[in-house]
């Protein structure tokens, strides 16, 4: 059993560890529908990992960040400023207020249709009232979408979106650049055909795997038939020595 589990893991390999069910939901569906095998197997802290097999590898790989996949997860606000019973100064308490924001707004574009990655990149200034010029905020947003998706017409909302997001800045100062993606090519399946042992059809990169096993339980099967027999003839001339031993002083005794 131990043997057959190690063939049958070396047909597989890692994408990747980690993943939520979520991503790792998205990364075999994406893989399923171009042609490529792949599962998912939980691990002990409730993540999950995606596996595919190792003739596949290279595939999988270039499906998936066609596809933007796996998706980036953002801090939210309360993972920024999770107490750990340290005291933060006004520096550190500032700097993770902007980068928790920018990680929601990142979020929030991020789960548009269409959009493959999101980011958002805040310059909150901290100005002196004393001075007569204040510097204004300002954002920029990149978006990498997919090619078909009509991101041209959601800059205004995504401006909008961004600008009422934080306190202080102005629709104007909110700069958007859109990186299109053109869509993938339908890849064929990536699948050999089946190969035939014994009657069954199975995967080549299982089959090497397979006839080590039947083999190696049939070389077991006679390596224990050998010692059966052999003990079975060891016994049968012990049987015979022990009656010759019996029946030889009799037969001096009658002479």
């Amino acid at each position: 059993m131990l043997s057959t589990l190690l063939f049958l893991q070396a047909c597989s390999v890692e994408l990747y560890r980690g993943l939520s069910q979520q991503q790792a939901n998205e990364m075999v569906a994406t893989l399923v529908r171009n042609g490529i095998s792949a599962e998912r197997t939980p691990e002990k802290d409730g993540k999950m990992t995606v596996t595919v097999r190792e003739g596949n590898f290279a595939d999988a790989m270039a499906i998936l960040n066609d596809h933007g996949l796996p998706k980036q997860e953002f801090a939210t606000l309360g993972d920024v400023f999770k107490r750990d019973g340290l005291v933060s100064s006004p520096v550190e308490e500032r700097a993770a207020m902007i980068f928790g924001l920018s990680q929601e707004l990142s979020r929030t574009i991020s789960d548009i249709d269409g959009v493959l990655t999101a980011r958002v990149h805040l310059v909150l200034p901290e100005n002196d009232p004393l001075r007569q010029k204040l510097v204004p905020s300002s954002a920029s947003v990149f978006i990498r979408h997919q090619a078909t998706a009509p991101m041209e017409s959601l800059i205004p909302q995504v401006k909008m979106l961004v600008a009422n997001g934080v306190a202080g800045l102005a629709y104007d100062n909110v700069s958007v650049v859109l990186i299109p993606v053109a869509a993938p090519p339908e890849r064929p399946s990536s699948e050999p055909a089946l190969a035939s042992f014994f009657g069954l059809q199975m995967h080549p990169d299982s089959l090497t795997a397979a006839m080590w096993i039947v083999y190696g339980l049939g070389a077991g099967v006679l390596v224990l038939g050998v010692l059966l027999v052999n003990q079975l003839l060891n016994r049968s001339r012990r049987r015979t020595y022990s009656l010759n031993q019996t029946t030889l002083p009799a037969k001096q005794s009658a002479v």
